[in-house]
C-alpha cells in the first residue's frame, strides 16, 4: 500500500475542509482492514529521510532500521507532528536479513541503530498502526541529495527486496507501505502549489496497473516540475509497486492546500 505522509494529517488535521478529512479517515479505515484480512504481522515502512539521520555530505541511498525496538517521533518533530512519543516494537533477524541478502543482490543498503522519526514513518504509525501491535522496519530512501534516482531504480530495489524477503526464514506475514507525495515542495517557492493535474495522471497509472509505461513517463524531471524537493518521495510508492501486480485501488485523493500536499492513498489487492 501507499501513503501520503504530511505532518497536516497529524499535527493540523482539523485545518482541511470537512471532506477533505472524511476522505482521510475513510482511507486510513480501509488500509487497516486491508492489513487484518490479510493477518500481517509486520509492517515494513519505506519513506525518505528529511535529512534527519544523515548528513548532506554522507546521506546512503537506503538505510534500514534495525533495532528490537524504536521510540519516535523525534523531538524536532514534535511541534508539526503533535504526536504522543510512541515506542514500537522492530523486526531484527528480518531487519538485519534484508540489509545482508540485498548485499548478495547487488544492493548496498546502509543499516542504523537509534534510528530518528519524521513524518515518513510517524504519520503511517499514527493511523495504521496507533496500539503498536504490528513490529515495523523502517526503511529510508534518499530523494533529495543529488544525485537522485529515477523511478525505475526504486522499482528495481524493490524487485530485490520482494525476493529478499520472501526468502526470509520466517513465517511472518509482511506488509510494505510506500509513504510520500503527491505532489509539494515543502518549504520551497511553490510551498502552496500543488499539481493536481500531475496527481490524477499518476493515480491513473497506478489504476492502470501498466508498470512499465509508468517507470517511462514519470520521470525526475516531470516530478520536479510537480513540486521539487517533494514530489519525488513517490520513489517510495514505484518501491512498492515491485510487490505488485495488476491495478491499485485508490482509496481517495485531495489536493489538500491546508495539508501542503496533495493527499492520496492506494493499496494493491494482488501481490507477486
Amino acid at each position: 500500500m501507499a501513503m501520503t505522509h504530511s505532518p497536516g494529517l497529524t499535527g493540523w488535521f482539523d485545518a482541511a475542509p470537512r471532506e477533505e478529512q472524511v476522505m482521510a479517515l475513510r482511507a486510513f479505515e480501509a488500509m487497516r482492514e486491508h492489513l487484518d484480512e490479510r493477518e500481517i504481522d509486520v509492517l515494513v515502512i519505506v519513506g525518505n529521510d528529511h535529512l534527519l539521520n544523515w548528513p548532506l555530505s554522507n546521506t546512503p541511498e537506503y538505510t534500514v532500521g534495525v533495532d528490537e525496538t524504536h521510540v519516535g517521533p523525534a523531538d524536532w518533530y514534535d511541534e508539526w507532528l503533535v504526536l504522543e512519543k510512541f515506542t514500537v516494537k522492530g523486526h531484527a533477524p528480518l531487519a538485519r536479513h534484508i540489509v545482508n541478502q540485498a548485499a548478495r543482490h547487488g544492493l548496498a543498503m546502509a543499516h542504523k541503530r537509534d534510528m530518528q522519526f519524521d513524518d515518513s514513518v510517524s504519520v503511517p504509525h499514527a493511523h495504521l498502526n496507533a496500539q503498536a501491535g504490528r513490529p515495523i522496519i523502517p526503511i529510508t530512501l534518499n530523494c533529495t541529495v543529488p544525485p537522485i534516482p529515477e523511478l525505475r531504480r526504486a522499482y528495481d530495489v524493490g524487485l530485490i527486496l520482494g525476493q529478499v524477503i520472501a526468502d526470509h526464514g520466517g513465517n511472518e506475514r509482511v506488509a510494505v507501505i510506500g509513504t510520500g507525495g503527491l505532489s509539494h515542495e515543502p518549504g520551497g517557492p511553490r510551498y502552496f502549489f500543488i499539481d493536481e493535474e500531475f496527481d490524477l495522471w499518476f493515480l491513473e497509472m497506478l489504476k492502470k496497473g501498466d508498470h512499465e509505461t509508468l517507470m517511462r513517463e514519470c520521470t525526475l524531471e516531470r516530478m520536479e516540475e510537480a513540486g521539487s524537493g517533494g514530489t519525488a518521495e513517490l520513489l517510495a510508492w514505484a518501491l512498492a509497486l515491485a510487490f505488485t501486480k495488476g491495478p491499485a485501488e485508490v482509496l481517495g485523493y485531495a489536493p489538500s492546500h491546508a495539508w501542503r500536499s496533495g493527499t492520496g492513498f492506494v493499496i494493491w489487492p494482488e501481490v507477486i
